[in-house]
């Protein structure tokens, strides 16, 4: 064995760490995640118990009508605040999964399990067509074309025979599976579960589970990484091999499918849907929401979903004032919380008291001892 041979192998050895890296802390109050997975936890648990608190229709209504919510602003997140892009016709994504779904149903007669391919299909397609040729304009002019693309949506399906004109498509069924469907509703354990909360479970489930989780772990794969990559720099993340364009048209088609099983949903739950429920204006209140939770914060975007969506429910006692207190109370959250209710780079507050503590270093270490005694063994044959 030659001196060179042994050096060359010597050098690849990774150097010996100073210290030991210290755990990960997982506890409820020591670390953020922590926290949010109890958070996760608790509010699981109070989706499931709200009917067995108040039952009546309006509650149940407002409830799943809020959960949608969730899921719609989920999926602008994944867009605005993954991605960075100014979407300004989002609820174009969602007319499309509506009228995909109630055509396929009503038309022609598909059970409503049959035509959830067909709206997620026709929601990665509307993405394409809608973002291949936007996506390369930056900031505001991507704004103003998407905002377009928004109207142009809108219109169409006020001019077309098949989505109903102006009067829309009615009578939009609900979920059947076989003999069975959600408005027979089901009895167990001697509790009756009629329709409304039958639904309600259904809905939590699907946002739960597709709506938060899904974009959760897509935001924290590598994906995601380029997400935010081309959120904070667009020019430095393509110098760093990202292909932006690809990033950002997943970003959309992936928008474009959460909001797409969103508008199924709604349409399911409110058997009609019409060219009015999918103005401009809805689409402000769901980047609204995004901006006054925080962007890309998961827990941030459903508090400013619940938000958007229950405070003129809940101000509905001052009749004609509700609207201008739901203005007032906006302003006043953005004053006072530029970054969101809850930022995405959020630390509990008690963990901002704490200081680290610095690790016990450990000195240098050489080369291990069993290398310096193969070292000295060949230099002692080469001076032989």
């Amino acid at each position: 064995m030659s001196r060179s041979a042994f050096r060359d192998d010597a050098a690849l050895r990774a150097p010996s760490p100073l210290f030991d890296r210290p755990a990960t802390p997982a506890g409820i109050l020591s670390s953020n995640t922590g926290f949010l997975r109890a958070l996760g936890t608790i509010s699981v648990v109070l989706l499931l118990v709200l009917p067995f608190l108040d039952a009546s229709r309006y509650t149940m209504s407002i409830a799943t009508s809020a959960l949608i919510y969730i899921m719609l602003c989920m999926g602008l997140n994944v867009v605005v605040g993954y991605a960075g892009l100014l979407d300004l016709g989002y609820i174009a994504f969602f007319a499309v999964g509506a009228y995909t779904s109630g055509i396929f149903t009503t038309v022609l007669g598909w059970p409503m399990w049959a035509a959830l391919p067909a709206t997620v299909l026709a929601c990665i397609i509307a993405g394409i067509i809608i973002g291949a040729p936007t996506l390369r304009l930056r900031s505001d002019y991507l704004a103003i074309v998407t905002l377009g693309f928004g109207e142009i949506i809108r219109i169409t399906a006020n001019n077309l025979d098949i989505t109903g004109g102006p009067s829309g498509i009615h009578g939009i069924p609900t979920w059947h599976f076989g003999d069975w469907s959600f408005a027979d509703g089901f009895t167990l354990f001697g509790l009756e579960f009629p329709q409304r909360v039958v639904f309600y479970y259904f809905v939590a489930a699907v946002v739960v589970l597709v709506g938060v989780i899904g974009a959760g772990r897509l935001a924290r794969g590598r994906l995601g990484r380029a997400w935010k990559a081309v959120r904070d720099d667009e020019d430095a993340a393509e110098a760093m091999g990202i292909n932006t364009y690809i990033a950002k048209i997943m970003a959309y088609i992936i928008g474009a499918v959460w909001a797409g099983l969103a508008g199924q949903l709604m349409a399911t739950h409110l058997s009609a849907i019409s060219p009015n429920s999918f103005m401009f204006l809805y689409s402000a209140l769901i980047l609204m929401a995004v901006v006054l939770g925080g962007m890309g914060s998961t827990p941030g975007v459903i508090i400013g979903a619940l938000f958007v969506s229950l405070a003129p429910e809940l101000l509905r006692d001052f009749a004609e004032w509700r609207f201008l207190i739901f203005g007032v109370l906006l302003v006043v959250v953005m004053l006072f919380r530029p970054s969101g209710l809850w930022p995405a780079t959020a630390v509990l507050p008690w963990l901002k008291k704490r200081r680290p503590v610095p690790p016990a270093t450990a000195g240098f270490m050489a080369v291990p001892p069993t290398a310096n005694e193969d070292l000295e063994t060949v230099e002692g044959e080469e001076s032989r």
